[in-house]
C-alpha cells in the first residue's frame, strides 16, 4: 500500500466503526449528556462530521479558516443517518481530494494552524481528522458505559 491508500484506509476504518457505535445509539438516548456541558450524543456526531469538512476546507486553504459557513448550521439536529447522509458528499469529496494529492505533497505541504497551537505537513493533518474523529468515538462509548446502555463491539 502507498500513503494515500494507507491515510484513507485509516480514515475509512475509523469511520466504518464510528458508525457502529453512533448507529448503536438508542434514538431516547441521542440527547442524552454526562453532565449540562458536555455535548448530547447527537451533538457529537455532528461535531465529528462538521469537523471533517472544516478540516479539509483548512487542507484546501493551507490553514485554518478566516470564516467558516458549515452546511450543518443551517439544520435542525437529526437522526444519526440523517447527520450521516448529509455528510456523505462531503465525505465523498475530502476522500477525492486525498486521492489526487501528490505523494510527496503529504511531507512537502504545511497546514497552518497557528491559532490553534500548530503547523503541521499534510499528511500528519490527514491523520489528526481521523484521530479527532477515533479520540471522540471513545468519548461516546464512554458515554454508553456511564449512561449504563450497552457497548457495540467495535475491535472486528
Amino acid at each position: 500500500m502507498n500513503s494515500t491508500e494507507l491515510i484513507i484506509l485509516n480514515l475509512e476504518e475509523i469511520r466504518r466503526r464510528s458508525i457502529k457505535v453512533w448507529t448503536s445509539i438508542p434514538a431516547d438516548y441521542l440527547e442524552w449528556r454526562p453532565d449540562e456541558s458536555a455535548m448530547t450524543c447527537l451533538e457529537m456526531v455532528r461535531h465529528v462530521l462538521d469537523s471533517e469538512h472544516y478540516y479539509h476546507l483548512a487542507v484546501l486553504n493551507r490553514g485554518s479558516l478566516g470564516q467558516y459557513d458549515s452546511p450543518f448550521d443551517s439544520q435542525p439536529l437529526m437522526s444519526v443517518e440523517q447527520e450521516l447522509a448529509i455528510a456523505e458528499p462531503l465525505r465523498a469529496s475530502f476522500i477525492d481530494m486525498i486521492k489526487s494529492v501528490n505523494p510527496q505533497d503529504f511531507t512537502d505541504t504545511l497546514i497552518d494552524r497557528s491559532d490553534a497551537g500548530y503547523i503541521r505537513n499534510l499528511g500528519d493533518m490527514l491523520l489528526r481528522v481521523g484521530y479527532h474523529e477515533a479520540i471522540h468515538t471513545g468519548q461516546l462509548l464512554d458515554y454508553l458505559r456511564t449512561a449504563g446502555l450497552t457497548r457495540v463491539k467495535i475491535w472486528d
